[in-house]
Protein backbone atom coordinates (compact mmCIF):
# COMPACT_ATOMS: atom_id res chain seq x y z
CA UNK A 1 0.00 0.00 0.00
CA UNK A 2 1.75 3.44 -0.91
CA UNK A 3 1.62 6.34 -2.72
CA UNK A 4 1.76 6.65 -6.29
CA UNK A 5 1.47 9.61 -9.30
CA UNK A 6 -0.54 7.55 -11.45
CA UNK A 7 -1.23 4.23 -12.26
CA UNK A 8 1.19 4.37 -14.72
CA UNK A 9 3.92 4.15 -12.02
CA UNK A 10 2.12 1.72 -9.76
CA UNK A 11 2.80 -0.34 -12.96
CA UNK A 12 5.84 0.00 -13.41
CA UNK A 13 6.56 -0.84 -9.55
CA UNK A 14 5.07 -3.62 -9.57
CA UNK A 15 6.40 -5.18 -12.19
CA UNK A 16 9.72 -3.86 -11.24
CA UNK A 17 9.30 -5.62 -7.73
CA UNK A 18 7.51 -9.03 -9.02
CA UNK A 19 10.70 -9.40 -11.20
CA UNK A 20 12.98 -9.04 -7.97
CA UNK A 21 10.59 -11.34 -6.19
CA UNK A 22 11.42 -13.77 -8.52
CA UNK A 23 14.67 -13.71 -8.61
CA UNK A 24 14.40 -13.58 -4.99
CA UNK A 25 12.56 -17.57 -4.79
CA UNK A 26 15.40 -18.83 -7.40
CA UNK A 27 18.04 -17.40 -5.35
CA UNK A 28 16.71 -18.96 -2.54
CA UNK A 29 16.03 -22.54 -4.04
CA UNK A 30 12.81 -22.64 -3.08
CA UNK A 31 9.62 -24.39 -5.36
CA UNK A 32 7.95 -21.36 -5.92
CA UNK A 33 7.14 -17.94 -8.78
CA UNK A 34 7.51 -14.47 -7.75
CA UNK A 35 4.50 -12.22 -7.71
CA UNK A 36 3.68 -8.61 -6.11
CA UNK A 37 0.74 -6.81 -5.98
CA UNK A 38 0.76 -3.23 -5.01
CA UNK A 39 -2.57 -1.18 -3.48
CA UNK A 40 -2.59 2.18 -5.28
CA UNK A 41 -2.58 5.74 -2.86
CA UNK A 42 -2.75 8.83 -4.33
CA UNK A 43 0.38 10.93 -4.51
CA UNK A 44 0.52 12.77 -1.39
CA UNK A 45 -2.31 10.98 0.75
CA UNK A 46 -2.16 9.31 4.17
CA UNK A 47 -2.75 5.55 4.52
CA UNK A 48 -6.37 4.95 4.86
CA UNK A 49 -7.91 4.36 8.17
CA UNK A 50 -11.15 2.69 9.29
CA UNK A 51 -13.51 1.66 6.75
CA UNK A 52 -11.56 2.64 4.06
CA UNK A 53 -8.63 0.78 4.81
CA UNK A 54 -10.88 -1.98 5.38
CA UNK A 55 -13.26 -1.96 2.13
CA UNK A 56 -9.57 -1.27 0.03
CA UNK A 57 -7.98 -4.05 1.83
CA UNK A 58 -11.31 -6.63 0.96
CA UNK A 59 -10.79 -5.17 -2.80
CA UNK A 60 -7.33 -6.91 -3.05
CA UNK A 61 -8.82 -10.06 -0.93
CA UNK A 62 -11.46 -10.28 -4.07
CA UNK A 63 -8.55 -9.49 -6.47
CA UNK A 64 -6.21 -12.19 -4.82
CA UNK A 65 -8.84 -14.82 -4.84
CA UNK A 66 -9.68 -14.32 -8.41
CA UNK A 67 -6.43 -15.73 -9.39
CA UNK A 68 -7.41 -19.35 -7.55
CA UNK A 69 -4.17 -19.60 -5.64
CA UNK A 70 -1.90 -18.80 -8.35
CA UNK A 71 -0.68 -15.50 -5.83
CA UNK A 72 -0.47 -15.51 -2.42
CA UNK A 73 -0.05 -12.58 -0.70
CA UNK A 74 1.52 -11.15 2.62
CA UNK A 75 2.71 -8.51 4.28
CA UNK A 76 4.81 -5.83 2.85
CA UNK A 77 5.30 -2.13 2.89
CA UNK A 78 2.58 -0.17 4.09
CA UNK A 79 0.55 -3.12 5.39
CA UNK A 80 0.77 -5.25 8.56
CA UNK A 81 -0.35 -8.32 10.40
CA UNK A 82 -3.94 -7.11 11.10
CA UNK A 83 -4.38 -6.02 7.15
CA UNK A 84 -3.89 -9.62 6.24
CA UNK A 85 -6.23 -10.95 8.51
CA UNK A 86 -8.36 -8.42 7.01
CA UNK A 87 -7.47 -9.68 3.59
CA UNK A 88 -8.02 -13.31 4.61
CA UNK A 89 -11.50 -12.81 5.13
CA UNK A 90 -12.10 -12.70 1.46
CA UNK A 91 -9.51 -15.26 0.53
CA UNK A 92 -7.35 -18.21 1.95
CA UNK A 93 -4.66 -17.52 -0.09
CA UNK A 94 -2.83 -15.27 2.18
CA UNK A 95 0.34 -15.94 4.34
CA UNK A 96 1.73 -14.60 7.70
CA UNK A 97 -1.12 -14.23 9.63
CA UNK A 98 -0.68 -14.65 13.17
CA UNK A 99 1.31 -17.58 14.23
CA UNK A 100 -2.15 -18.38 16.81
CA UNK A 101 -4.02 -18.85 13.37
CA UNK A 102 -1.58 -21.66 11.58
CA UNK A 103 0.61 -18.81 10.03
CA UNK A 104 3.66 -17.64 10.28
CA UNK A 105 3.40 -14.19 11.57
CA UNK A 106 5.06 -10.79 10.59
CA UNK A 107 8.02 -12.24 8.07
CA UNK A 108 9.91 -8.67 9.23
CA UNK A 109 12.34 -10.41 11.70
CA UNK A 110 13.19 -12.82 9.06
CA UNK A 111 14.17 -10.47 7.06
CA UNK A 112 16.07 -8.70 9.49
CA UNK A 113 18.25 -12.15 10.43
CA UNK A 114 19.09 -13.24 7.18
CA UNK A 115 19.98 -9.87 6.10
CA UNK A 116 21.78 -10.57 9.01
CA UNK A 117 23.30 -13.52 7.82
CA UNK A 118 24.54 -11.60 4.03
CA UNK A 119 26.17 -9.07 6.28
CA UNK A 120 28.35 -11.58 8.34
CA UNK A 121 29.43 -13.33 4.92
CA UNK A 122 29.97 -10.53 3.76
CA UNK A 123 32.57 -9.07 6.57
CA UNK A 124 33.79 -12.78 6.23
CA UNK A 125 34.66 -12.01 2.67
CA UNK A 126 35.98 -8.75 2.57
CA UNK A 127 37.58 -8.92 5.52
CA UNK A 128 37.99 -12.98 6.43
CA UNK A 129 36.03 -12.63 9.75
CA UNK A 130 32.47 -12.41 9.91
CA UNK A 131 32.46 -11.39 13.45
CA UNK A 132 29.98 -8.14 13.59
CA UNK A 133 31.73 -7.24 17.19
CA UNK A 134 33.95 -3.61 16.84
CA UNK A 135 32.33 -3.10 13.40
CA UNK A 136 30.41 -0.20 12.50
CA UNK A 137 27.01 -0.23 10.43
CA UNK A 138 24.97 2.35 8.92
CA UNK A 139 21.60 1.63 8.81
CA UNK A 140 19.24 3.36 6.27
CA UNK A 141 15.88 2.97 6.92
CA UNK A 142 14.31 2.00 10.17
CA UNK A 143 10.69 0.30 9.32
CA UNK A 144 9.94 -3.04 10.74
CA UNK A 145 12.92 -4.47 9.06
CA UNK A 146 15.38 -1.77 9.71
CA UNK A 147 14.38 -1.68 13.20
CA UNK A 148 15.31 -5.63 13.82
CA UNK A 149 18.41 -5.43 12.08
CA UNK A 150 19.13 -2.71 14.32
CA UNK A 151 18.81 -4.63 17.22
CA UNK A 152 20.33 -7.60 15.79
CA UNK A 153 23.85 -5.98 14.98
CA UNK A 154 23.78 -4.42 18.34
CA UNK A 155 23.41 -7.34 20.09
CA UNK A 156 25.86 -8.94 18.21
CA UNK A 157 28.58 -5.81 19.47
CA UNK A 158 28.46 -3.56 16.19
CA UNK A 159 28.77 -0.05 16.40
CA UNK A 160 25.82 1.78 14.61
CA UNK A 161 24.69 4.99 12.56
CA UNK A 162 20.97 4.98 11.91
CA UNK A 163 18.89 7.55 9.58
CA UNK A 164 15.18 7.24 8.69
CA UNK A 165 13.22 10.43 6.85
CA UNK A 166 11.44 10.12 9.30
CA UNK A 167 12.60 12.00 12.59
CA UNK A 168 9.43 10.30 15.07
CA UNK A 169 12.07 6.80 14.48
CA UNK A 170 15.20 8.74 16.67
CA UNK A 171 13.90 7.55 19.47
CA UNK A 172 14.01 3.33 18.78
CA UNK A 173 17.16 4.25 16.95
CA UNK A 174 19.03 5.76 20.09
CA UNK A 175 17.35 3.32 22.57
CA UNK A 176 19.36 0.78 20.25
CA UNK A 177 22.66 2.84 20.98
CA UNK A 178 22.78 3.88 17.36
CA UNK A 179 24.14 7.23 16.52
CA UNK A 180 21.24 9.04 14.55
CA UNK A 181 22.73 10.44 10.87
CA UNK A 182 20.62 12.33 8.18
CA UNK A 183 20.21 9.38 5.22
CA UNK A 184 23.11 11.57 3.26
CA UNK A 185 25.54 11.13 6.02
CA UNK A 186 24.69 7.09 6.34
CA UNK A 187 25.42 6.51 2.69
CA UNK A 188 28.75 8.34 2.91
CA UNK A 189 30.27 7.26 6.25
CA UNK A 190 33.26 5.41 6.43
CA UNK A 191 32.38 2.51 7.63
CA UNK A 192 32.72 -1.19 7.72
CA UNK A 193 28.64 -1.67 6.46
CA UNK A 194 26.37 0.01 4.84
CA UNK A 195 22.74 -1.25 5.06
CA UNK A 196 20.27 0.55 2.61
CA UNK A 197 16.37 -0.75 4.36
CA UNK A 198 14.50 1.25 2.79
CA UNK A 199 12.69 1.61 -0.02
CA UNK A 200 14.50 1.09 -3.48
CA UNK A 201 16.47 2.71 -6.25
CA UNK A 202 18.67 4.63 -3.65
CA UNK A 203 21.98 3.50 -5.52
CA UNK A 204 22.50 5.38 -8.61
CA UNK A 205 25.93 6.80 -10.30
CA UNK A 206 25.81 9.61 -8.11
CA UNK A 207 25.19 8.04 -4.85
CA UNK A 208 27.51 4.84 -5.56
CA UNK A 209 30.51 7.41 -5.89
CA UNK A 210 29.64 9.15 -3.11
CA UNK A 211 28.89 5.60 -0.82
CA UNK A 212 31.77 5.13 2.05
CA UNK A 213 31.33 1.63 3.66
CA UNK A 214 33.47 -1.22 2.27
CA UNK A 215 30.39 -3.56 1.92
CA UNK A 216 26.86 -2.67 0.86
CA UNK A 217 24.22 -5.23 2.13
CA UNK A 218 20.61 -4.36 3.20
CA UNK A 219 17.13 -5.18 3.35
CA UNK A 220 15.83 -2.90 0.34
CA UNK A 221 14.65 -4.04 -2.77
CA UNK A 222 15.89 -2.87 -6.05
CA UNK A 223 18.26 -1.07 -4.55
CA UNK A 224 20.46 -0.32 -7.51
CA UNK A 225 18.66 2.09 -10.17
CA UNK A 226 20.21 0.41 -12.89
CA UNK A 227 22.81 -2.85 -13.68
CA UNK A 228 25.29 -0.54 -14.76
CA UNK A 229 25.60 0.87 -10.85
CA UNK A 230 26.98 -3.00 -9.47
CA UNK A 231 30.27 -1.63 -12.21
CA UNK A 232 30.70 1.20 -10.36
CA UNK A 233 30.60 0.48 -7.06
CA UNK A 234 32.94 -3.04 -8.23
CA UNK A 235 35.46 -0.67 -9.60
CA UNK A 236 35.88 1.63 -6.54
CA UNK A 237 36.70 -1.64 -4.03
CA UNK A 238 32.63 -1.97 -2.47
CA UNK A 239 31.71 -5.29 -1.97
CA UNK A 240 27.95 -5.19 -2.84
CA UNK A 241 25.62 -7.89 -1.92
CA UNK A 242 22.58 -8.70 -4.14
CA UNK A 243 19.31 -7.73 -2.56
CA UNK A 244 17.24 -10.29 -3.74
CA UNK A 245 19.96 -12.43 -2.43
CA UNK A 246 19.68 -10.72 0.95
CA UNK A 247 16.18 -9.77 1.77
CA UNK A 248 14.93 -13.29 1.64
CA UNK A 249 14.50 -14.42 4.87
CA UNK A 250 10.99 -12.96 4.96
CA UNK A 251 10.16 -15.73 1.73
CA UNK A 252 12.26 -18.22 2.96
CA UNK A 253 10.12 -17.89 6.57
CA UNK A 254 6.63 -18.00 4.10
CA UNK A 255 7.56 -21.14 2.60
CA UNK A 256 7.80 -22.78 5.48
CA UNK A 257 3.96 -21.93 6.47
CA UNK A 258 3.40 -23.09 3.26
CA UNK A 259 4.70 -26.32 3.19
CA UNK A 260 2.43 -27.41 6.00
CA UNK A 261 2.06 -27.02 9.89
CA UNK A 262 4.06 -23.86 10.50
CA UNK A 263 7.67 -24.86 13.01
CA UNK A 264 9.71 -21.37 13.36
CA UNK A 265 12.49 -24.16 14.05
CA UNK A 266 12.77 -25.02 10.50
CA UNK A 267 12.93 -21.69 8.92
CA UNK A 268 15.60 -20.89 11.06
CA UNK A 269 17.36 -23.86 9.72
CA UNK A 270 16.38 -22.91 6.08
CA UNK A 271 17.75 -18.96 6.21
CA UNK A 272 21.00 -20.74 6.17
CA UNK A 273 20.13 -20.73 2.35
CA UNK A 274 21.14 -16.93 2.58
CA UNK A 275 24.71 -17.58 3.52
CA UNK A 276 25.73 -20.72 1.52
CA UNK A 277 24.01 -18.42 -1.77
CA UNK A 278 25.79 -15.60 -0.84
CA UNK A 279 29.25 -17.72 -0.35
CA UNK A 280 28.60 -19.13 -3.92
CA UNK A 281 27.56 -15.68 -5.66
CA UNK A 282 30.57 -14.14 -4.11
CA UNK A 283 33.36 -17.05 -5.54
CA UNK A 284 31.22 -17.22 -8.70
CA UNK A 285 31.80 -13.62 -9.52
CA UNK A 286 35.28 -13.89 -8.51
CA UNK A 287 35.89 -17.12 -11.45
CA UNK A 288 34.01 -15.03 -14.23
CA UNK A 289 35.76 -11.83 -13.33
CA UNK A 290 32.22 -9.98 -13.04
CA UNK A 291 29.95 -8.27 -10.33
CA UNK A 292 28.12 -10.58 -7.75
CA UNK A 293 25.02 -9.06 -9.45
CA UNK A 294 25.69 -10.53 -12.75
CA UNK A 295 26.57 -13.74 -11.10
CA UNK A 296 23.37 -13.67 -8.67
CA UNK A 297 21.11 -13.25 -11.87
CA UNK A 298 22.81 -16.39 -13.61
CA UNK A 299 22.62 -18.61 -10.62
CA UNK A 300 18.85 -17.30 -10.50
CA UNK A 301 18.08 -17.93 -13.95
CA UNK A 302 20.13 -21.44 -13.79
CA UNK A 303 17.72 -22.64 -11.24
CA UNK A 304 14.59 -21.23 -12.92
CA UNK A 305 15.52 -23.36 -15.82
CA UNK A 306 16.04 -26.12 -13.64
CA UNK A 307 12.59 -26.04 -12.63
Amino acid sequence: MWPYDDTRAAVRDVLRLSGAMTFKAAAADLPMGGGKGVIVLPAGSLPPTGPLRTAALEDFGDTVQALEGAYVTAEDVGTAEEDMQTIAGRTRHVSGLDVRRGGSGDPSPWTALGVQEAIEVSLERATGSGDLAGRTVAIAGLGSVGVALAAGCAQAGAHLLAADIDPARRAAAEGLGARWVTPAQALEAEVDVYAPCALGGGLDHETAARAGARIIAGAANNQLADGSVAEVLADRGVLWAPDFVCNAGGIINISVELDGAYDPARARERLATIGHTLRRVFADADAAGTTPLAAARALAHERLRVS
